[in-house]
C-alpha cells in the first residue's frame, strides 16, 4: 500500500513540488488509518515534514507547510512543525506515534526527529487535549441539542461553541492578546433576526494566513449550525458519532501520555470500543457516562504526571539546529 500510494498519479506533487521531493524527510498514514479507525470509506489522509530549502531559511521566500485539498495532504516545513509540537497540539504529536508500518516514507533526519518525540511532552499537554476533547464534546453536545432550541438559543451554543474553541488557538497559531477577538450577541440590524452574533477585532500585525485559518475555523462552526434546514440525518447522525469516537481517543491518548510519556497513535487496546462507538452501539446517554468515566481518568493523570511544565526549549533548540547543520552541511 505504502509504495503504491507514492506511484499514483494524484500523489505526483510529493515529488515534483519544489518544496518537498528530496527535502521530505518523513510521511505517514493519519486520520482514521492512523487510529486504527477506518472503514472502507474512510479517506486517505497523508501527514509529513519537509526541510525548508535555502530559499526558505537564508532567502526572502518564505514556507510554512504545503497542503493539497484534494488528497488531504499536509506537509509541514521541519520549524512549523517543531514550533507546534512544542505547545502539544495533538495533531501534530500523534504523527511521531504513528505505527512502523504506517511510515510512507523516512529518512534520517525523520527518524532521528520521531526518536526524540519525548522532548515534546509536557503538561501542556493537559491544555491541548484536554480542549480539543471538549471542543468534540461540546460539538456533540451542541448538535443533539439544537434541533430544539429557537435561534436566539442556538446563537448562544454557537457562540458558546466557537469561545471554547478559541482556547486551543494559541496551540495552533501565532498568539494573540487576550480580548483581540471579542464575540457577543447583540441586537440585529436584519429584519428577520431579533438579536445575532457580532465581533470585534483589534489586531496589529498578526500573521494574514494564521487569521484567515482561525476565521476558517470559527466559519466552519457558524456554517454546521446554518446547514440545519437541509440536514441528511443519517449522514449527521454519523458525524456525530465520529465526533464522539474521536472525543473518546482523545481523553484516552492524553491520559496515556501523562501517565506514561508514550506517544501512541493507534489505539490497539481501544479499537473495539472506538468502533463500537462510531457504528452506534452506545446510546448518547451511555456515551457520555463513558465520556465522564474516561475525563476522570483524564483529570486524575494531570494531576499525578511527572511531565515537565514545559519542554526545554534550549534541548530542542539545539537538536533543530545540529539538524540543519548537518543537512545543510553547514560550517563555522
Amino acid at each position: 500500500m505504502k509504495k503504491e500510494i507514492l506511484n499514483r498519479e494524484e500523489y505526483k506533487f510529493i515529488n515534483s513540488s519544489v518544496n518537498l521531493g528530496e527535502n521530505l524527510i518523513y510521511l505517514t498514514l493519519s486520520g482514521s488509518i492512523g487510529y486504527g479507525t477506518n472503514i472502507d470509506s474512510s479517506d486517505i489522509d497523508l501527514r509529513g515534514i519537509t526541510i525548508e530549502r535555502k530559499e526558505n531559511m537564508f532567502g526572502f521566500q518564505s514556507f510554512e507547510q504545503f497542503e493539497d485539498k484534494e488528497t488531504d495532504t499536509v506537509i509541514y516545513g521541519l520549524k512549523k512543525f517543531v514550533s507546534l509540537a512544542l505547545k502539544g497540539n495533538p495533531n501534530i504529536l500523534e504523527l511521531l506515534g504513528t505505527r512502523d508500518e504506517h511510515i510512507i516514507y523516512m529518512n534520517k533526519y525523520g527518524e532521528v526527529l520521531r526518536k526524540n518525540r519525548n522532548m515534546f511532552l509536557s503538561k501542556r499537554v493537559i491544555h491541548t487535549f484536554g480542549n480539543y476533547a471538549t471542543a468534540q464534546l461540546r460539538r456533540l453536545q451542541n448538535a443533539l441539542a439544537r434541533d430544539e432550541y429557537p435561534r436566539e438559543e442556538k446563537e448562544k451554543h454557537i457562540l458558546n461553541t466557537i469561545n471554547n474553541q478559541m482556547k486551543h488557538f494559541s496551540s495552533n497559531y501565532t498568539e494573540f492578546p487576550e480580548g483581540s477577538i471579542k464575540l457577543y450577541i447583540d441586537k440585529s440590524n436584519k429584519q428577520e433576526m431579533e438579536t445575532e452574533m457580532l465581533m470585534d477585532i483589534k489586531m496589529d500585525k498578526y500573521p494574514l494566513r494564521d487569521f484567515v485559518s482561525i476565521y476558517s475555523e470559527m466559519n466552519n462552526i457558524v456554517h454546521d449550525y446554518d446547514k440545519l434546514n437541509h440536514r441528511n440525518r443519517k449522514k449527521d447522525e454519523g458525524k456525530l458519532l465520529k465526533h464522539a469516537m474521536h472525543l473518546i481517543r482523545l481523553l484516552v491518548m492524553g491520559t496515556e501520555i501523562l501517565n506514561t510519556h508514550e506517544i501512541n497513535t493507534y489505539r490497539e487496546k481501544e479499537h473495539a470500543l472506538l468502533m463500537d462507538i462510531r457504528k452506534g452501539k452506545y446510546s448518547y446517554d451511555d456515551l457520555f457516562k463513558l465520556v465522564e468515566l474516561y475525563e476522570f481518568d483524564f483529570k486524575e493523570a494531570s494531576v499525578k504526571t511527572t511531565l515537565p511544565n514545559e519542554p526545554d526549549e534550549g534541548q530542542v533548540e539545539e537538536f533543530l539546529i545540529s539538524l540543519y547543520e548537518e543537512y545543510y552541511n553547514l560550517k563555522y
